[in-house]
């Protein structure tokens, strides 16, 4: 291995802690002004956010999981025929243990990701941030904020409409064309169902909501001067939140099921 080599990995692990600690005083700074929220103005912020990346998600999440739940249905009737008990089990383990958070957060890292990283990035370039400086408004407070708020909500909604509707979604369109009893295979995913796994799958979302929202912004405000800065901002805010997210995933799933 080269010096050139070592090099690089040292500044790569170097950057990688930069970004964790840069990461963690912006959640600990927006977790503890919470309060703010009950102003106005930035609660307008707030839900202008949750308009964009809840509400204008809901048909995009709808679509994705009901496809899903029909490929994992069909799948299941393939491999084992009509078990109504079978099948409840085997969607629990797969779309409320593991595809609803994980599959939520995606959309919204790959929808909203982008966008809130460009839009605050496009800010910074553009020198909106230091004129809210001048009329005495601190930008975290009035951009981040509500930002980090809104995002976590809607993965955490998302989250839970995502696995509603590639469950019962999918049972109703495989019951059509599958000849399956959708309330014979709907009572045995209750019976099948925990409210530890439901725990769990919140507990999830909302921490994969977290963590795009202050990936994102961060990445968003990481920008100086240079509008060339805003795609790299993106592509990191996308590819660190993605990182993030499996590996908490992977924490979470262990701690709670191994």
């Amino acid at each position: 291995m080269t010096i050139i080599n070592i090099r690089k990995i040292g500044e790569n692990i170097i950057n990688a802690f930069k970004y964790l600690e840069g990461y963690y005083t912006l959640l600990c700074y927006s977790v503890r002004n919470i309060p703010l929220l009950r102003s106005a103005p930035i609660r307008s912020v707030l839900h202008k956010q949750l308009y964009f990346t809840g509400i204008e998600a809901l048909s995009k999440v709808a679509a994705i999981g009901i496809l899903i739940g029909i490929v994992i249905i069909t799948q299941i009737v393939n491999l084992v025929g009509s078990n109504a008990v079978l099948t409840g089990k085997i969607l629990i383990w797969t779309v409320v243990r593991e595809l609803g958070p994980l599959l939520a957060a995606i959309i919204i890292i790959a929808r909203s990701g982008t966008a809130i990283s460009s839009e605050l990035g496009s800010m910074k370039v553009n020198r909106e941030t230091d004129s809210l400086r001048i009329m005495g408004i601190n930008p975290v407070d009035y951009l981040i904020v509500p930002r980090v708020a809104g995002i976590t909500v809607s993965v955490f909604i998302l989250a839970f409409y995502f696995q509603v509707m590639a469950i019962a979604g999918g049972l109703a369109f495989t019951s059509i064309f599958l000849d399956l009893s959708f309330s014979q295979h709907l009572k045995g995913i209750f019976s099948a169902l925990k409210l530890f796994e439901v725990l769990v799958s919140l507990l999830k979302s909302l921490v994969f909501g977290l963590l795009i929202s202050i990936v994102s912004c961060y990445q968003g405000f990481s920008v100086e001067a240079s509008i060339t800065e805003i795609p790299q901002a993106a592509t990191r805010a996308v590819m660190q939140s993605l990182f993030l997210v499996f590996i908490f995933d992977g924490i979470i799933t262990v701690i709670s099921f191994v």
